[in-house]
């Protein structure tokens, strides 16, 4: 595994996380071009932006956010693991974080309801 200039504890999370999903750099198409937006003559004259393809499902991640191509490498690893992750129908923790928004939607819903005395809820 390549470590990026994170944190230890994010490379290492990064790297378990890949191993859980059985994803192998080997299966990884990894390209770098050129990034658009702000930066001036920099961002035209070097490829920060990272294109990932992971070959056995198809799935392409394209990350330019950060000046650093380092940087946009991790992120890129981080995000084909998380579409993988939701392909594969793990519950991930944006699905929990959703839930739980929708609980406490629905509580609120709930306690509005009895305060107006509402019947239909």
């Amino acid at each position: 595994m390549i470590l990026f200039p994170v944190s230890e504890e994010k490379n290492s999370a990064l790297k378990e996380r890949m191993e859980a999903l059985g994803i192998h750099e080997k299966d990884i198409e990894e390209r770098f071009i050129r990034s658009s937006g702000r930066g001036g003559q920099k961002v035209n004259k070097t490829s920060t932006c990272v294109y990932l393809k992971h070959l056995p499902t198809g799935i392409e991640v394209k990350w330019m956010t950060e000046r650093s191509q380092a940087l946009n490498r991790f992120f890129a690893r981080r995000e084909l693991a998380r579409r993988i992750e939701r392909l594969s129908g793990l519950v991930t923790d944006e699905d929990l974080e959703i839930k739980k928004l929708r609980r406490k939607k629905s509580k609120r819903k709930k306690r509005a309801g009895m305060k107006y005395h509402r019947t239909d809820l």
